[in-house]
């Protein structure tokens, strides 16, 4: 009986025994791995929702096989604040030593290696690589390592232990900074476009200074980061790409919010056109800020993880009914500047659509088109593309209308310095008319009273003439004349081509009157009426009168003829006499006179001409249709 009791006593003990070895299935040899080799289905796991537990503590608790565990690949955001354990047998069957490096997973913020030889040793050798841990077996040993994993503050840490054997581990590192996926290499494309988009904004805010222009480039400047480190940092192991996947990237997130609204209030001018709206985004964007202060002390102040993961998950809401209430505007609206925000707003919605179906049917990413980042980065650059076009719209619109105003402002000023000189004109002719007025009624009266009185001193002086008296009367009658034809020139109320031709023809008349000449008037029916100034009026007059004194005292004629003729580009008066014609290379019996009649009419506009053609004839032409 004893025998038999002792003999079962041990069957027990051995069966003990045999359940706490683990088998050789179990075991990961490590001489076997060349490079490097997935541990997943060899790895136990136990996770402490306390996060308070020591090592030694954990070892005592029930592990499970880490394949069991659902979440590994994705931890859900109620399990970021724990801290996962993973247990892994490792054997050395070789006679040799062996070095390798344990990499769990990556995003975690935490990463302690031990080794149970029986009591837990903590391991902190890794060679200056982060993520990773070295570890050492001797030839033939075996030993359990124990892994503390703590998730950074983020949804998307995954667990996935590795051994790299470690004379790859140069090669692997190399491999894993630089191996990009389709997804990736797109978002780097995309990068570029949206860097040359910021340098076109940033050029015409430093040539415009327009804030919109301003404002835009930082919302693409923040859109850009997001897009960059995605596409650079993914499952890479550094303090900045802890840093940027448990804060920065949200942190760009929001501050691209509000640079987004500030553009927004800028470009539709909501501050003068929607006073309502403006309103509205202006403590949208204060909110927005007051939730970054909140979410940012979450984070770096607090243990927890879902008050933070619930706040961003707000964020993102607040940031899609933005959007969709600038497309319900644009509808409403009709403005062609609302529809530019719409349409941007429009195209991330729908992308982010199609980005958020593909996460919650879990599609896996096999091609591009299935990745839910390629859709949501597509969207941020068509909503940028949009802004774009909307701003270099409204950049035209305004040029053209500054243009116009200025125009506009020109042609006020233009048409104010017209009135302005039109005004001085009337003064000036008004003046003019006075001036004549009196002259006609003092200086007139007067001259025709000297007339008067030698005419009645020559009557009583019949015996005796006086050459004296004579010269009186005769200069008083020449100053009396040309008083009368100062006056005709000054006075407004004979400015027209009748008044100017009736007055040479009465001139011309009287002027060959009993002087054996026959004068001719040839003048059209009809003359056209045109407005000719006092100026121009007496230069013609006086020129006229000229070549009349001319024809008179040099030419010898026996018939002059003045004629105006109407022609296709103006009117061309014609003074032509019968008489020995003049003597171009011998001016001498001319004198000054020709040069001053060629003067008088280049001041004026009118061409000239004299020349032999059965006597002398003269030519005034004008090339318009008004004088």
């Amino acid at each position: 009986m004893k025998r038999l009791v002792t003999l079962l006593s041990f069957y027990f003990i051995v069966c003990f025994c045999k359940a706490q070895v683990i088998r050789d299935s179990s075991a990961v040899l490590i001489a076997t791995i060349n490079e490097q080799k997935s541990l997943a289905k060899k790895t136990l796991v136990y996770i402490d929702s306390s996060s308070s537990l020591s090592p030694e503590t954990v070892l005592q608790k029930t592990f499970t096989p880490l394949t069991r565990f659902a979440p590994r690949k994705s931890l859900t955001p109620n399990l970021i604040t724990y801290t996962f354990y993973l247990k892994i047998f490792l054997y050395n069957n070789t006679e040799n030593d062996i070095s390798g490096y344990i990499n769990p997973g990556f995003y975690f913020k935490a990463f302690e290696l031990y080794k149970l030889t029986p009591g837990a040793v903590k391991i902190t050798a890794n060679d200056g690589i982060l993520g990773y841990r070295k570890i050492k077996l001797v030839a033939g040993e075996s030993c359990y390592v124990l892994v503390a994993l703590k998730p950074l503050k983020n949804d998307f840490s995954f667990i996935q232990p590795i051994f790299i054997n470690e004379a790859y581990i140069g090669n692997y590192t190399t491999y894993i900074a630089g191996y990009k996926t389709d997804v990736q290499i797109y978002g780097l494309v995309l990068s570029g476009v949206l860097l040359m988009m910021i340098l076109f904004m940033f050029t015409n805010f430093i040539i415009s200074q327009k804030q919109e222009f301003l404002y835009n480039a930082m919302y693409s400047l923040c859109m850009f980061l997001l897009i960059f480190f995605n596409s650079t940092m993914a499952r890479s192991s550094s303090v900045f790409t802890n840093f940027y996947y448990s804060y920065f990237d949200f942190f760009l997130l929001v501050s691209g919010t509000i640079f987004y609204i500030a553009f927004t209030r800028k470009f539709l001018n909501t501050k003068n056109n929607h006073a309502l709206l403006d309103r509205i985004l202006k403590y949208g964007e204060r909110f927005v800020l007051l939730l970054l202060g909140v979410y940012t002390f979450l984070n770096f102040f607090t243990p927890t993880y879902l008050p933070q993961y619930y706040l961003e998950t707000f964020v993102k809401v607040f940031i899609l009914v933005i959007g969709l209430t600038f497309i319900y505007l644009a509808l409403k609206q009709k403005n062609r500047l609302f529809t530019y925000i719409a349409a941007g707003n429009a195209m991330l919605v729908v992308f982010s659509a199609i980005s958020l179906i593909i996460l919650l049917l879990k599609i896996s990413p096999s091609k591009i088109y299935f990745s839910a980042l390629f859709y949501y980065n597509t969207g941020i650059i068509f909503e940028l593309i949009f802004f774009m076009l909307g701003l270099t719209y409204k950049n035209r619109s305004e040029l053209i209308k500054g243009i116009k105003e200025q125009e506009a402002l020109k042609l006020e000023a233009e048409k104010k310095d017209f009135e302005t000189q039109l005004a001085v004109i009337k003064a000036q002719q008004e003046e003019r008319n006075r001036i004549s007025a009196d002259m006609h009624d003092d200086l007139g009266a007067g001259m025709t009273t000297i007339r008067l009185y030698s005419e009645l001193a020559k009557s009583k002086l019949v015996d005796k003439p006086i050459p004296e008296i004579e010269k009186i009367s005769s200069s008083a009658n020449e100053l009396l004349g040309k008083m009368n034809a100062i006056i005709w020139s000054m006075s407004s109320s004979n400015d027209s081509l009748s008044n100017m031709i009736a007055y040479i023809r009465s001139y011309a008349l009287e002027y060959f009157e009993d002087t054996g000449i026959n004068c001719k008037i040839n003048i059209p029916e009809k003359l056209p009426n045109i407005e000719v100034i006092g100026e121009i009026r007496r230069n013609v007059f006086l020129v006229v009168k000229e070549a009349l004194n001319n024809i008179l005292k040099h030419a010898k004629a026996t018939e002059v003829s003045i004629t105006l003729v109407r022609v296709d580009n103006g009117l061309t008066l014609y003074i032509q006499d019968n008489g020995t014609g003049i003597n171009l290379d011998k001016l001498r019996q001319f004198g000054n006179g020709l040069k001053n009649m060629k003067k008088r009419m280049a001041d004026i506009g009118i061409e000239f001409n004299i020349e032999n053609k059965n006597g002398t004839l003269i030519t005034l032409h004008r090339e318009v249709t008004t004088f």
